[in-house]
C-alpha cells in the first residue's frame, strides 16, 4: 500500500551534501521501483495529472512509488496542490529552490528525489511526458536494473508537435543523432524524460561530479563500468512534449550548430573517455535555450 509522507528539503543544496529530513511510517516494505518526477510549481502542475494517470494504470506485479520533486515556488508558500498529491497517496519532496551552479535544476530536483527513494531502482520521468503502456515499461525496467545493468532507457518519440516544417526536422534530425551515437559510436543516449538507473550509482555519480545534466547520466554509467540496457520496441516507448517547440528556422539553425559541435568532440572522444560527454551543460547555456525549469 502506498502512503503520503511530505518532505521538506533545504534551500542550499551542496553537491556535495544533500540531505533531507524524511518522516517515515514503521513497517513499510520496500517498493521494487521508485518513480521520481520533478515537478517545476511554476509551469509543470497543469500537466501533471495526464503523466500521473498514465502510471496509475499500472496493473503488473512489481509494487512502487511515485516521488514528485515540487520545487521553484516562494520560501513559505508551498503549491496548494500538494495536499492534493499527498491524498493520492504520493510521496512529495517539496524545495523552493533546486537550483545549485553548474548544474541543470531537473538534474538537480531528480537527485533529491533519488536521495528520498527506497528503491535501488529509480525510474525518472518528465511531468509532461505520456507513457502509452506502463505495465510494459515497468516491468522491463524493474527487470533490468534488478538483473544487473546499471542504466536503461528505451524509445522517447514526441507528442504536440508544430504543424511546421523546421520542427519536423529537428525531431528527425535528433533520432537521427542519438541512433548514429548507439548504434555506431556505442554512446548511451539517455534523455530526462524516460530512464531507470541503479540509485547508489546514480547518487555517487553525481557526488563526484560526473552528472550536471540528464544526457551525461548513460555515458558516465558506462564509463564507470556499469552496464547499459536499451530497447526500441514500441510498446515501450516514452512521449515527450514538444510544447516548448516553437518550429522556428532561426530557433533550429544555431540548435543544429551546438548539436554538431558536441557530436564531433563525442566522436573525438570515442565512447571510451569522458572528455566530450562533459560539455552537455556548457553547450546549452552557449545555445541560451530556455531552461525546462526556471529558477
Amino acid at each position: 500500500m502506498k502512503y503520503a509522507v511530505e518532505y521538506q528539503a533545504p534551500i542550499s543544496n551542496p553537491v556535495t551534501d544533500i540531505r533531507i529530513e524524511e518522516e517515515q511510517q514503521d513497517g513499510v516494505s520496500r517498493p521494487a521501483a521508485s518513480i521520481i518526477i520533478p515537478v517545476n510549481a511554476q509551469g509543470d502542475i497543469g500537466e501533471l495529472q495526464a503523466t500521473l494517470a498514465d502510471i496509475q494504470r499500472y496493473s503488473g506485479r512489481y509494487s512502487y512509488e511515485i516521488i514528485l520533486v515540487i520545487n521553484n515556488y516562494p520560501p513559505g508558500q508551498p503549491p496548494k496542490e500538494i495536499e492534493t498529491f499527498r491524498a493520492q497517496g504520493l510521496r512529495v519532496v517539496a524545495v523552493p529552490d533546486a537550483t545549485h551552479p553548474g548544474i541543470v535544476v531537473i538534474l538537480n530536483a531528480r537527485v533529491l528525489g533519488a536521495q528520498a527513494a527506497r528503491s535501488e531502482v529509480t525510474i525518472h520521468f518528465d511531468a509532461d511526458c505520456r507513457i502509452p503502456n506502463i505495465n510494459a515499461l515497468l516491468d522491463w525496467y524493474v527487470e533490468k536494473i534488478t538483473s544487473g545493468a546499471k542504466v536503461a532507457y528505451t524509445h522517447v518519440g514526441f507528442y504536440g508537435t508544430p504543424r511546421k516544417a523546421a520542427a519536423h526536422i529537428k525531431h528527425f534530425l535528433h533520432h537521427s543523432s542519438r541512433w548514429v551515437k548507439r548504434n555506431i559510436m556505442g554512446i548511451p543516449t539517455t534523455r530526462g524524460s524516460n530512464y531507470a538507473v541503479a540509485r547508489s550509482m546514480f547518487l555517487e555519480l553525481y557526488r563526484q561530479g560526473k552528472l550536471s545534466v540528464d544526457m551525461q547520466v548513460g555515458p558516465a554509467v558506462k564509463l564507470a563500468g556499469g552496464g547499459v540496457a536499451y530497447s526500441g520496441r514500441r510498446e515501450l516507448r516514452v512521449l515527450t512534449s514538444a510544447r516548448r517547440d516553437s518550429g522556428s528556422w532561426s530557433r533550429l539553425i544555431p540548435y543544429l550548430m551546438s548539436r554538431l559541435r558536441y557530436n564531433l568532440n563525442a566522436l573525438r572522444a570515442g565512447a571510451n573517455r569522458w572528455s566530450g560527454f562533459d560539455r552537455e551543460n556548457q553547450n546549452r547555456q552557449n545555445l541560451k535555450l530556455p531552461p525546462r525549469h526556471k529558477p
